[in-house]
């Protein structure tokens, strides 16, 4: 069945006040059904978790409801999904906790594609082993980043590799299948940050060969934190920094201090919307799927005819050519700061956010400074009307 905009839209109060948000790559928008699971969580009975009264046991299925949410989104073993509070803070986390296994003179490769947040985590804890960073780059006219850009650097000391999904600058999506079999070729670990790509694609972290997949779910209308995902059994052979009473379970021994229960239930909530998006039988995963696939037609089929309009406009340079990416646009406009036609978009109600986006490796490699360029971003709830509002917003300013 196709995917109605329409009726999505309606379910994102935020959305009543005529705005067009192409600012979903830096955090979507919210329907109301999360709001209200976070808030009905909140002023429920709770304690901190077990299973004696059932304030405790409350918390505890809010804990094991959100870890099967998860689960379903990205494929993944539910005792292999781990919470934080950001993507950020678990790589660190995760990259702190590697690095107790590395040798003086290990390798790990980063790619100059990828946001701040898969590059400085692994930068630091390799400076602090003693190990050697690879920086894997990216073709700068097309934004693609080639297989063999980190193929090229791999070597039997390589122990980790660092790589976007989806770039959350310019949308482009590296071959992670390919990169995953060159990795594990090696005899290393590959830690895919997947926050932009959950956004706009079924996921399937097993089948992308990602021994590590994070995402955060703001991107796709969900609370903000941070989730990770791996194989349990792996994630058994890792033994992070933790306090010494709290328990050595997998995945709870990577979570510190108490969980906010009240994102959980709103995490729940998200996986449950994203799942019923388009009408279909079947299992959640089967339903996640269903809908992430007409997603996506929904976003290329609005893509295209952005795209169609930017190439239209001589004043507007777009940044990235790559074919296989999400529905993300980065650009300039001749004679405008980047920052100041953010302002103008905005002043048109038309949100479209100037900058680097933390993406910060990538601007330098496209010759941007730290202002960086415009990016627009669709989201499930963007229609034509959004795109045809950007595109005349920006011809007007020639």
């Amino acid at each position: 069945m196709d995917f109605d905009v329409a009726l999505t839209r309606a379910k994102f109060p935020a959305l009543r006040d005529g705005v067009a948000h192409f600012d979903g790559p830096g955090g979507t928008q919210t329907p109301t059904v999360v709001g209200q699971a976070m808030a009905r969580a909140l002023a429920s009975p709770i304690a901190n978790r077990g299973r004696t009264t059932a304030a405790e046991r409350r918390a505890d299925d809010f804990v094991h409801a959100a870890r099967a949410a998860m689960a379903d989104l990205l494929g993944v073993p539910a005792n292999g999904v781990v919470f934080g509070r950001s993507m950020t803070q678990l790589t660190f986390d995760f990259a702190r906790t590697l690095a107790k296994q590395w040798n003086l003179g290990d390798e790990v490769i980063v790619s100059r594609l990828d946001h701040d947040a898969n590059i400085r985590p692994w930068v630091y804890a390799a400076e602090a082993a003693g190990a050697v960073v690879r920086w894997a780059d990216f073709d700068p006219d097309t934004g693609v980043l080639d297989v063999s850009a980190i193929g090229d650097l791999l070597s039997e000391r390589t122990r980790v590799v660092a790589v976007t999904g989806a770039s959350n600058l310019l949308g482009t999506r590296p071959d992670i299948p390919a990169i995953a079999d060159a990795v594990h070729a090696a005899g290393a670990l590959l830690y895919v940050d997947g926050v932009h790509l959950t956004a706009h694609a079924p996921v399937d972290a097993a089948q992308l060969g990602a021994d590590f997949y994070g995402c955060s779910p703001y991107k796709f209308f969900g609370p903000h934190m941070g989730v990770l995902a791996a194989d349990p059994a792996l994630l058994d052979q890792l033994r992070p920094d933790k306090l010494l009473p709290a328990t050595d379970a997998v995945p709870e021994r990577f979570e510190l201090g108490t969980l906010a229960y009240e994102l959980l239930a709103g995490l729940v909530a998200t996986v449950d919307f994203i799942a019923d998006l388009v009408p279909a039988d079947g299992d959640r995963r089967h339903r996640l799927l269903t809908s992430m696939g007409a997603v996506a037609k929904h976003e290329d089929a609005l893509f295209a005819r952005l795209m169609d309009g930017l190439t239209e406009l001589e004043h507007v340079t777009v940044y990235g050519k790559a074919t296989h990416r999400t529905p993300t646009v980065l650009f300039t406009v001749a004679g405008k700061d980047s920052a100041q036609v953010h302002a103008d978009l905005a002043a048109q109600d038309i949100n479209a956010p100037a900058g680097s986006f933390y993406a910060l490796e990538a601007c330098r490699r496209l010759g941007l400074d730290s202002a960086g360029a415009v990016r627009a971003g669709l989201a499930p709830y963007t229609d034509a009307t959004d795109v045809d509002r950007l595109i005349a917003a920006l011809s007007d300013m020639a």
